[in-house]
């Protein structure tokens, strides 16, 4: 294990196959917050060696996620640093240096065997593995198959009896009896490393004192710390870290996947959630601070308290609703100019000519818990909806469809000679007729909101929403709420 006083090194690592999944941001962010918070050292490696599987452009949608988060780190792509490079593709040669060094030491072998043998054994029994055909094969017999240029990957050598332990710094001690595992592969014929052996390989030239990964290796890790150990190298601590889960529309909790919704933080942020919302829920998916209820955190405010005993060892549910109420706490504390930045173009697509845009993106800035909700939002905004129910019968302000008529009747002349068109000129106006007409002000401006919105929940007042609507839309709605009254 690592000495208390090694400054701790940790590394996110992940693999160019797509999107930047949650679980992955998850680990990265914890990875990340647990070096910020020891004033140690983050790197960013990408785990490209399962070349089927690659992804163009997955390495800049990594890079730019990182980015967009305020996730910095000190060595890596771009950036680099003394234990470059950073993409395993082009460390080929460092494997294949310390995958036969660790044949000489007699814990790997060279395997022969061709994929037509392993196919057969895989249809004798799917779940038996490897054989270990070529374990013990006799050393002219490998250095004949070897000059005669013969294809061969190189296995791990496990060792057949005894038991192999490792402490997890969030599950505690982890056991595995040395039978139950496989003669894993560690350079393939091709001559790329698996991930297996490349991030142990990676991970001890890097320096990283800290592995921070999914629970889901937490039975794989005793391969891994084999070979530490056959190397002679000090075993990094690990910490492994809860699953992610999601519920499903039957309450069903099940691993996050697609069909749990959005489960990137592209798809997230194309869906109108702010990445430090994104973030900061996150954070508190299988960790919470100590000795605070506090829920809002910003970045800077989470290096400071982040610590691997606030990990839990239960896996965490992706709520969405919960992210909805943190994006709204966010969406509420932007300033206008980035407010508006976001609300604005979004507005302009779903509203017609002569929408007062910016007065109804500040009517929705304390309203929205994500920017994708704003379509719904104003779709009464967007077109005359149909009206549902009884909209014009309210029992606090005592109105009914005949009140309303003949309220709307009143101050449709009164608006079509209005020459102010603005919220406070509007507003004094129909007050000033309620006063005149001996009526609650708030039944004359449940009336006009009905006959404008055509619905009963709206981001505003009755005269913000005129104001938004504009003069000549407003008249028509009112006119086209009286021809339905009657």
């Amino acid at each position: 294990m690592q000495n208390d006083s090694t400054p701790v090194c940790t590394r996110f690592a992940p693999s160019p196959t797509g999107y930047m999944h949650i679980g992955n941001l998850r680990t990265a962010l914890y990875a990340y917050l647990l070096s910020r918070s020891t004033g140690g050292k983050f790197i960013v490696r990408i785990e490209d060696t399962d070349r089927e599987r690659l992804v163009a452009g997955a390495v800049d949608v990594i890079l730019d996620t990182l980015k967009v988060t305020g996730i910095d780190y000190d060595e890596g792509p771009v950036k680099g640093g003394p234990n470059g490079p950073y993409v395993q593709s082009e460390r080929k040669p460092i494997y294949r240096e310390y995958a036969e060094k660790l044949v000489a030491l007699g814990h790997a072998y060279y395997c022969f065997c061709s994929e037509e043998r392993l196919a057969s054994l895989h249809e004798e029994n799917e779940n038996g593995g490897y054989d270990r055909h070529c374990r013990d094969l006799p050393k002219d017999e490998v250095r004949r198959l070897l000059d005669s240029g013969a294809p061969y990957v190189i296995r791990q050598k496990i060792p057949l009896e005894g038991t192999t332990t490792y402490v997890d710094e969030v599950f505690g001690e982890i056991s595995m009896e040395n039978k139950d595992m496989q003669d894993q592969i560690l350079l393939k014929a091709d001559g790329y490393p698996t991930y297996n052996f490349a991030h142990v390989v990676d991970d001890y030239l890097m320096g990283v004192t800290h592995v921070v990964r999914g629970s889901e290796y937490l039975t794989s890790t005793p391969k891994y710390v084999l070979l530490y150990d056959s190397f002679g190298w000090e075993r990094p601590k690990y910490v492994h870290l809860p699953l992610l889960m999601g519920k499903d529309a039957d309450g069903k909790i099940s691993k996050l996947s697609k069909r749990h919704g959005a489960v990137s933080f592209q798809d997230l942020v194309r869906n109108g959630y702010l990445p430090e919302a994104i973030v900061n829920y996150i954070a508190l998916l299988g960790w919470c601070p100590k000795n605070t209820n506090q829920e809002i955190f910003s970045l800077s405010e989470l290096r400071g308290l982040f610590s691997i005993e606030g990990i839990n060892k239960s896996p965490a549910v992706f709520d969405y609703e919960k992210l909805r109420w943190f994006n709204s706490e966010y969406i509420k504390a932007l300033p206008d100019d980035r407010y508006n930045a976001l609300a604005l173009p979004e507005l302009e697509k779903v509203c017609p000519a002569g929408t007062d845009i910016s007065a109804l993106a500040a009517l929705l800035h304390t309203r929205l818990s994500s920017f994708g909700d704003i379509p719904d939002a104003v779709r009464f905004v967007a077109h005359r909806l149909p009206m549902e129910g009884d909209l014009w019968t309210n029992k606090k302000n005592k109105t009914t469809p005949e009140s309303c008529r003949d309220i709307l009747s009143a101050v449709l002349p009164l608006l079509e000679d209005a020459a102010d068109w603005t919220n406070d000129s509007l507003f004094g106006l129909l007050k000033g007729y309620a006063e005149s007409a001996g009526i609650k002000a708030g039944a004359v401006m449940w009336a006009v909101r009905i006959a404008v919105a055509r619905q009963s929940v709206t981001p505003g007042g009755a005269t913000e929403l005129m104001v938004v609507l504009g003069k000549k839309e407003t008249l028509e709605r009112i006119g086209m709420a009286l021809s339905e009254l009657g």
